[in-house]
């Protein structure tokens, strides 16, 4: 796969794998009495774990260590967003991830949530917060798309870009906060990529997004960000 940026001092590309992001977006439905219930949650769940069995990571955390997080989790974001869920997956492959999708969506998922699927191959490893010990009970996905300004600009211009962004994740990872590496979104999406962040606070997304600001980081794209907490899916399909 062609990389649509360089790598940098803090993103090196991905080794050849296949992985694929599977990036959702989630808004509960009115349910009518009988119509979900616990078949259809003890369905979903067995769905989740054959996805497992069959290499799936079912969380961000899981995207970091494999062996850290079983248990499939999710951000809950409602509290200031249109959507309810968020999160992202990493399937095995861009197959698998549609297969999977469709799968979910059968084995009831589609009866609890209207669901924006985004998948795409990796692209950058992700990248540990400098604090290996803090907890990341926050959520933080960037989608963004290249704009004008940036398929105007020369290559140096670009460089001198990227340069000028690495100080600002610089800083991230020095905040604690990990990044998912990136995943390229563009191949059936007018997002070109997702960033998939785990951070220990709210606090900590709101410094770092001030330090991209600082770095006149969104000045060759428009963005669209997602914040929530880090719950179980299982109580995130269970909520009303």
């Amino acid at each position: 796969m062609t990389l649509l940026t360089e790598a940098t001092d803090v993103f090196a590309a991905a080794e050849p794998s296949g992985r694929c992001v599977v990036a959702f977006l989630a808004k509960r439905q009115p349910v009518p009495a009988g119509a979900f219930g616990p078949p259809e949650r003890e369905a979903i769940a067995a769905e989740f774990r054959a996805l497992q069995a069959e290499g799936w990571r079912l969380s961000v955390r899981a995207m970091f260590d494999p062996e850290d997080a079983a248990e499939p989790a999710a951000f809950d974001t409602g509290f200031a967003h249109a959507v309810d869920v968020a999160g992202a997956f990493e399937a095995p492959s861009l197959s698998g991830a549609l297969a999977g999708t469709v799968r979910l969506e059968r084995a009831g998922w589609s009866r609890r949530f209207a669901t924006e699927w985004l998948l795409g191959p990796r692209e950058f490893a992700t990248v540990g917060g400098l604090d290996d010990a803090a907890r990341h009970e926050w959520g933080f996905l960037a989608f963004w798309e290249w704009n004008d300004a940036w398929a105007a600009a020369t290559g140096p211009e670009r460089r001198e870009y990227d340069a000028e962004c690495d100080i600002a994740f610089k800083g991230d990872v020095a905040l604690g906060i990990g990044i998912a590496g990136r995943h390229r979104l563009d191949w059936a999406s007018s997002w070109h990529h997702i960033g998939i962040w785990e951070a220990p606070s709210l606090a900590a997304i709101d410094l770092a997004m001030r330090g991209h600001e600082a770095a006149a980081d969104f000045k060759f794209t428009t963005s669209r960000h997602v914040v929530g907490r880090r719950r179980p899916l299982a109580e995130l399909v269970a909520a009303d």
